[in-house]
């Protein structure tokens, strides 16, 4: 059935100007027909999307840029991201996630420029003689400076925001300066992505953002927060900000694994509590969580990877079955299980695509994707001690050794498990995905 302009004005109550102009700003959802004379004919669906429109725009108080960014089909660049010719910056680059990103990117992805970000003039040498300068280009700077961020972003199109100080015990012991890099270089990178216009921007969290026991973590949730927010902030000009949460690394610096390796020739592990667990996540499933997000993101939500937990107590005896265990307790700012998502975050969280996305519960909010997404349980948690999914020690020792007795090799036997494991995982998430009740918009 079609209508004519007056039948639509009455239908909706605005002026048949309003409904001219909406037509105009939004004409690729509202596209009446024509009769030989020239006069508009409506379809159903052009009224739905009136009415849609009108919603926004007037129930809401959004602005025009807003509805549109509402109104389209989820995020227009969801599973499409044109990454050839796409400029990434990449703040903290010179560090173990930054140097794998630029090695995947660069092999499976080709970005047409992946511009370094970091203040360690050593490390960048080392990366132009690893990835070259074809591709890659090198900034020396410090998120601290606003200055040098900005212009760093000029013609960026998507920025991953890895820049951190990390090492607990050093940002308790020097607290000033993480609080300058880790919340003040966050609020930089913000200010400097809406003003030079970049689309998206995404930050690496951590568990131990999640009810913070140590000022590494404190730091890291007010980065988070700042984040989503961040995209109240950017308003029209349309600068979209997400987060990724995980927890320890496999390959990164400062693992435990290079250290109990280290140990085991004195004959003894240091381990600080019996009961302690973790979640691990290599640096492959890192970079592609990371990818992953940028291409489903909306802005404002905060991604988590499934994967499985770990007891430290296994990893000890798989590593150094022979050696003596001292239990030396538990440092300052340590937590016995790690936690990705708290029952709060629970109650805005979804299953979708093998990870968890927690969305922003704020009133900017307008949910467009995740329409297949599951919600989780009443209740649900997320946390190292009470996962679905465990490495017992016979699981970590074959993985670790396999069948070979030579070790040389066992760093990359773990990772390579510890993938064909965490498969498992997600085909187990995908398939109980399917038995949950499905989210609807809130």
């Amino acid at each position: 059935m079609e209508y004519r302009i007056q039948e639509v004005s009455r239908k909706l109550q605005v002026p048949r100007s309003t409904i001219r102009y909406w037509e105009t700003e939004f004409s690729e959802l509202v596209k009446p027909g024509r009769t030989d004379g020239g006069q508009r004919r409506y379809s159903e669906k052009d009224i739905d999307n009136l009415i849609q429109i009108k919603k926004i725009l007037h129930n809401k108080n959004r602005s025009i840029d807003q509805a549109k960014r509402l109104l389209k089909i989820g995020n227009a660049d969801i599973g499409r991201i044109d990454w050839k010719n796409q400029t990434i910056l990449l703040t903290g680059g010179t560090g173990s996630f930054g140097k794998h990103f630029c090695r995947i990117m660069l092999q499976n992805y080709h970005p047409k420029v992946i511009r370094i970000y970091s203040r360690d003039e050593l490390k960048q040498h080392e990366m132009r003689q690893k990835f070259g300068d074809e591709y890659v280009r090198y900034f020396i700077g410090d998120v601290r400076d606003p200055d040098r961020l900005k212009r760093a972003m000029e013609g960026v199109d998507i920025v991953v925001h890895a820049a951190a100080l990390k090492q607990v015990p050093s940002c308790e012991y020097n607290p000033f300066e993480a609080v300058k890099t880790n919340i003040h270089g966050a609020q930089n990178v913000i200010d400097a992505a809406i003003d030079t216009g970049v689309k998206k921007v995404i930050a690496l969290s951590t568990d131990k953002a999640v009810n913070p026991v140590n000022l590494y973590g404190a730091t890291k949730l007010c980065a988070e927060k700042i984040f989503v927010q961040g995209n109240a902030y950017s308003g029209p000009r349309g600068t979209r900000f997400c987060c990724v949460r995980y927890g320890n690394v496999i390959g990164s610096r400062g693992s435990v694994i290079p250290l109990f390796r280290e140990q085991k020739k004195t004959g003894k592990i240091t381990v600080t509590d019996q009961r302690m667990t973790r979640f691990w996540i290599t640096l492959d499933q890192a970079v592609e969580l990371v990818i992953n997000a940028l291409c489903h993101m909306q802005g404002g939500e905060i991604f988590v990877p499934r994967i499985p937990s770990m007891k430290v107590m296994d990893l000890a005896k798989a590593i150094a079955r022979d050696c003596d265990i001292d239990v030396i307790g538990i440092r300052p700012g340590e937590k016995l299980h790690e936690a990705l998502i708290t029952e709060e975050e629970g109650r805005n969280t979804v299953a979708y695509n093998g990870m968890y996305v927690i969305m922003p519960d704020r009133s900017w909010w307008e949910r467009q994707n995740y329409k297949k997404g599951s919600r989780v349980s009443e209740g649900f948690v997320y946390t190292s001690n009470k996962n679905d999914e465990w490495l017992t020690v016979e699981d970590l020792r074959e993985i670790i050794y396999g069948s070979s007795t030579v070790e040389e090799d066992s760093i990359s036997k773990f990772v390579s498990a510890i993938h064909q494991l965490n498969e498992k995982v997600i085909l187990n998430a995908l398939n109980s995905e399917e038995h949950m009740p499905e989210a609807h918009s809130r």
